[in-house]
């Protein structure tokens, strides 16, 4: 575990960098500050940043698109949570790629789903155009970033402030235009749809950047934008005075310390992820060490269902125990789903809605049981049961994937298409539909089962293909290869894990509304 966290701390220090060096000295030469020094002067000072997609793309591009161009994430401004957007300028000018869209569309959805500000801080030279195709057509094309703009701004109120620190060009323009405040920097600002040069071509117009969208014009001449500031800093300044005019946030409960220390979490997971561990000896380093309760622990206990505090506030744990259990009814393998743990689930999640408790699952599933006795009994409507109890909750959800999620197990568990709150994951994580060895299985079977029964020896083209199939499905299976798509939001240094759930929660519980979602925007 400890070197797993360390490459990943090493890559992520390297996506942080940007653009290197030259591209930050320009930027300062340029009169700015770089995206993530006006992140910084933003926050509240001492406050965490939730840095979210960070690792998105990181493996594509021959390395030329660190973090997408844009830093997404989540700190505290005056005291209240809010969702940052910030365009990197040091990469390729802050231009779009296609992830930029999907980072820039998973911000929005935090901030919708969690009803907390956010806050644009754009200076991008627009679409990379060689790569539109994937950029601006399509149902999550950039369109969808101004849908979101749209139905923060008229449905479901949450407050979008815009600073123009650089350029805005063309349809990226109207994500500012589309917020409830806009701030430009004097002199360093440029919004329009066209820049002098597309002016020039399309209508015969010779106008400089300043007078064609410039900080000046707009907030004097056109009224596009409501203030000017004199420079990065003091554009920040204004955007913090303007979040002192929202509601204070509410006070966050006392909690206390796990039973112990989180430094035990780094020797709890088997170096071999098929091998059994307790779950019971992670949650203890995470969750507040009294209030512990645990639901129906001799039923179905391949399913641990608990109430907890996490920093003090109140929890449903929902968690998959691993190796060989013994119950009434026979041996259970812990890990999978069976018709027993399903209903026991959904009854819980039930419960935890009634009650209005937020559900944190902790994810190491394998997939429902298969086989005849568990077709009889009905595993298949249990388990619609189980996923039908998650996916109409409308308290918050947050999911810890910390070693296996596969199959329909992991949808069960809150996957990500079941749009939870926030999706984290430690660097032991394998998302995937299964394992390799698994998929061999399924995929090569039926040729080796027929060699096997003619007694004759595997061809070696047939052993290659098996050994493609592994590896492709280790390499599919890396933790960093989800972040890099995009299935978590951030990978986890398990001695992070609690001050991250813990404000993730914090930020769930800020305004919740206790209203679906889907019912608001669809």
């Amino acid at each position: 575990m400890k070197q797993m966290v360390e490459s990943l701390q090493e890559l992520e220090e390297k996506l942080r960098r940007g653009g290197g060096p030259s591209k930050i000295e320009k930027q300062h030469r340029d009169g700015k500050m770089t995206a993530r020094e006006r992140i910084q002067h933003l926050l509240d000072p001492g406050s965490m940043f939730l840095e979210v997609g960070l690792l998105i793309a990181h493996d594509k591009y021959e390395g030329q698109a660190p973090g997408a161009g844009v830093v997404t994430g989540l700190g505290k401004i005056e005291g209240r949570p809010a969702v940052i957007v910030a365009n990197d300028a040091t990469v390729k000018a802050g231009a779009w790629w296609p992830e930029t869209i999907t980072k820039i569309l998973r911000a929005q959805e935090i901030a919708m789903r969690n009803r907390v500000p956010i806050v644009y801080l754009v200076d991008s030279a627009g679409v990379n155009l060689p790569l539109q195709d994937g950029i601006f057509p399509g149902q999550y094309g950039a369109a969808r970033i101004f849908y979101y703009n749209s139905l923060m701004r008229r449905i479901l109120h949450v407050p979008q402030i815009a600073a123009v620190m650089g350029p805005c060009i063309a349809g990226g323009a109207y994500l500012p235009a589309l917020s409830d405040v806009i701030f430009m920097v004097d002199k360093t600002s440029f919004m329009g749809l066209g820049g002098p040069n597309l002016v020039k071509g399309a209508v015969g117009q010779t106008v400089d950047a300043e007078s064609l969208g410039g900080a000046r014009m707009h907030t004097t001449a056109s009224g596009v934008a409501h203030y000017m500031a004199d420079d990065d800093a003091d554009c920040l300044l204004l955007i913090r005075q303007k979040f002192r005019d929202m509601p204070a946030p509410a006070a966050a409960p006392k909690g206390s310390a796990p039973a112990k220390p989180a430094e035990g979490l780094y020797d709890l997971m088997p170096a071999d992820h098929r091998l059994p561990y307790s779950i019971e000896a992670v949650i203890e380093r995470i969750v507040d060490h009294d209030d512990y309760l645990e639901f129906q622990p001799q039923y179905a206990p391949e399913m641990l269902c608990a109430n907890a505090r996490l920093s003090g506030y109140p929890v449903a744990l929902i968690a998959n125990r691993r190796g060989f259990l013994k119950t009434e009814s026979g041996a259970r393998i812990g890990g999978i789903v069976y018709t027993e743990s399903a209903k026991k689930v959904a009854y819980f999640v039930e419960n935890a809605e009634r009650n209005n408790t937020p559900l944190i699952y902790f994810q190491d599933v394998s997939g429902f049981m298969v086989g005849a006795e568990a077709e009889r009994e009905g595993i298949i409507r249990a388990g619609a049961e189980m996923v039908e109890t998650m996916a109409c909750s409308t308290v918050p959800k947050i999911i810890l994937t910390v070693n296996h999620a596969s199959g329909a197990g992991y949808y069960a568990m809150a996957g990500q298409g079941f749009d939870p709150n926030f999706t984290f994951a430690w660097p032991t994580a394998r998302i995937g539909v299964m394992e390799g060895d698994s998929a061999v299985q399924a995929v090569h079977g039926p040729e080796l089962a027929k060699l096997k029964e003619e007694n004759r020896p595997v061809p070696e083209e047939l052993q290659r293909k098996i050994e493609k199939t592994r590896a492709d499905y280790e390499r599919w299976l890396d933790a960093c290869h989800a972040a890099a798509r995009g299935h978590v939001d951030a990978l986890l240094d398990p001695l992070e894990t609690r001050r991250v759930v813990t404000f993730a929660l914090e930020v769930c519980m800020a305004n919740n509304p206790r209203k679906h979602l889907a019912l608001e925007t669809l």
